[in-house]
C-alpha cells in the first residue's frame, strides 16, 4: 500500500492523500479580482486529483499585493470575484481547496516575473511598502516605511477581516504565509527586522507578530476548519533566520493548534546562498517534524513519485507539495498512483482515458 495515498486528517478536514498543490502566484488578477485565467488555471488542477489544492498568495490589502495583478480578499467586490471562482470549482470538483493569505511588505510594488520582476518605483505607478524597519530588499531600491503600532493593529484586523471572507466563502482550509521573503518573514529575520519594540531583538519578539496574527485569524475561522503555516527555514544567509529559530517557531506554533507547517526556504535575502537539488529543503521539514506533533509538509524539487513516496514512507514529512512540478504536469497525481499501485479521484468524464495496463485506477469523486 502506497503512503502518499493514504487520507490524513487535518483538524476536521480529511485529504485523500498526502499530495499537496502549494500556492502558485499567477500574476494575473484585476485589481485583486479573480479573472478567467484563475478558472481556467484552478480548474484544470482541480481535476489533479491531488488531496489538496492551496489558492495562489492573497493579499489581505491593496498595498500587501506583490504585483498590482496579485490575487485579493480585502473588499466586497474581491469576494465577489473570488466566490464565482470557488463555485465554479466546487460544480466539477470535490477537491478540497485551501486559500493562503499573505502581505508582501518590502517586497510588495513589484512588476511580474516576465516583465522582469524589478520594484516599480512611486513615480512609476507603484506605491509606498511597509516593512518592520525602513530597509529595502536590494540596493537601489525604495526604502520602506517601518510600520508603526497603529498599523500593525491595523494589518491584524485586514487578516481577520480576510479569514471572516474566506470562510463565507467556504474555503476547507487557510494557510498564513511567512515564508519567502514577505512580511511575516521580514518580522522574523534579524536580517530585515531590527526594530528596537515589543517586535524586534530577541527571537521570542521577533516571532510574536506571526503567533499573534495566528491567534486573532484562529480565533475567527471555524474550529474544525485547518489553518497552517508556510515559512521559510532558513534565510541561507549567516546571521539571519534559521533552522535552529524555525523549530522554536514550530514548537510555539505547536503549542498554538496550528493544522501543519508547511517548510520551504529562502527569499528573504538577494545574498541567500543555495545550492539546489532533489529533496534540497526536505531535511529542514525532517528536522522540524522531530519536534512537533503537527503534520509537516515537505517542498521543493519533489519530481519523482517515487521520491515522494520515499519521503513520507520514511517519515522526513507527512504530505508533500508540488508546484512548478504539477504545473508542467497537471496530472503528476495520476501518474504516480499508477507507478504506485495506488488510486486517485477523477472526473467521470475522464474515466475512458484509464490506461489498459492499469485498470481500476479511477475513484468516483
Amino acid at each position: 500500500m502506497s503512503k502518499l495515498f493514504e487520507p490524513i486528517s487535518l483538524g476536521g478536514l480529511t485529504l485523500p492523500n498526502r499530495i499537496v498543490i502549494a500556492p502558485m502566484c499567477q500574476y494575473s488578477s484585476d485589481e485583486g479580482k479573480a479573472t478567467s485565467w484563475h478558472h481556467a488555471h484552478l480548474g484544470q488542477l482541480s481535476f489533479s486529483g491531488a488531496g489538496l489544492l492551496i489558492l495562489e498568495a492573497t493579499a489581505v490589502e491593496a498595498a500587501g499585493r506583490i504585483s498590482a495583478q496579485d490575487l485579493g480578499l480585502w473588499d466586497d467586490e474581491t469576494e465577489a470575484a473570488l466566490k464565482g471562482l470557488v463555485d465554479g470549482l466546487r460544480e466539477n470538483s470535490n477537491i478540497p481547496l485551501g486559500l493562503q493569505l499573505g502581505h508582501a511588505g518590502r517586497k510588495a510594488s513589484h512588476a511580474a516575473p516576465w516583465k522582469g520582476g524589478a520594484q516599480i518605483p512611486q513615480s512609476a505607478g507603484g506605491w509606498q511598502t511597509v516593512a518592520p524597519s525602513a530597509l529595502p530588499f536590494a540596493e537601489g531600491t525604495e526604502a520602506p516605511v517601518a510600520l508603526s503600532a497603529e498599523r500593525i493593529s491595523e494589518l491584524k484586523k485586514a487578516y481577520v477581516d480576510s479569514v471572516r471572507r474566506a470562510d463565507r466563502l467556504g474555503f476547507d482550509l487557510l494557510e498564513l504565509h511567512g515564508a519567502h521573503g514577505y512580511l511575516l518573514h521580514q518580522f522574523l529575520s534579524p536580517l530585515s527586522n531590527q526594530r528596537t519594540d515589543q517586535y524586534g531583538g530577541s527571537l521570542e519578539n521577533r516571532m510574536r507578530l506571526l503567533l499573534e496574527i495566528f491567534q486573532e485569524i484562529r480565533a475567527a475561522f471555524p474550529a474544525d476548519k485547518p489553518i497552517g503555516v508556510r515559512i521559510s527555514a532558513t534565510d541561507w544567509v549567516e546571521g539571519g533566520w534559521d533552522l535552529e529559530q524555525s523549530v522554536e517557531l514550530a514548537k510555539a506554533l505547536d503549542k498554538l493548534g496550528c493544522s501543519y507547517i508547511h517548510v520551504s526556504s529562502g527569499g528573504l535575502s538577494q545574498h541567500q546562498k543555495i545550492t539546489v537539488g532533489p529533496n534540497y529543503q526536505v531535511p529542514f521539514a525532517d528536522s522540524i517534524k522531530q519536534h512537533v506533533k503537527m503534520p509537516v509538509i515537505a517542498v521543493g524539487l519533489i519530481t519523482e513519485p517515487e521520491q515522494a513516496e520515499a519521503i513520507v514512507g520514511t517519515g522526513q514529512a507527512d504530505m508533500i507539495a508540488l508546484a512548478r512540478g504539477i504545473l508542467y504536469n497537471p496530472r503528476w497525481p495520476w501518474h504516480a498512483a499508477a507507478k504506485l499501485g495506488a488510486k486517485v479521484y477523477a472526473p467521470k468524464q475522464y474515466w475512458r482515458s484509464e490506461p489498459h495496463s492499469v485498470k481500476g485506477l479511477f475513484l468516483p469523486e
